[in-house]
């Protein structure tokens, strides 16, 4: 599952917790200034661990998080799929039904968009 960790302190070491993406908190969020939000994965008892030693976690909703240089991270499944993009249309990373694979030169392949929703 896929959540942020926003703090102003370097990202959280924790077994089981892997920092995907990052990007300067935005200045909308209440408190936010000087923050980094740190895109983690890990299970839910990972960020009950987190929680319980203070950490700020916030859980991820489906939608889009726009990165600090034009990607950003596309939720989906209530935190289970995500995609973490270099631009809006360049797939990094990802976990879920359109993972993106890497071909044999070690780039990333382009994704048939309309295949990985529609199926056509």
């Amino acid at each position: 599952m896929m959540f942020i960790v926003r703090t102003a302190s370097p990202a959280p070491a924790a077994p089981g917790i892997e920092v995907k993406a990052l990007r300067q908190t935005p200045a909308a969020i209440s408190g936010g200034a000087g923050k980094t939000d740190y895109f983690c994965t890990g299970a839910a008892d990972e960020i009950a661990a987190l929680r319980s030693a203070g950490w700020e976690v916030v859980e991820l909703r489906d939608g889009w998080y726009a990165g600090d240089r034009g990607g950003g991270v596309a939720i989906s499944g209530h935190g289970r799929y995500w995609e973490i993009r270099d631009t809006l249309f360049t797939v990094k990373d990802a976990i879920g039904p359109a993972e993106t694979i890497a071909s044999e030169r070690g780039e990333a392949e382009h994704v048939n968009v309309r295949r990985a929703i529609f199926g056509v």
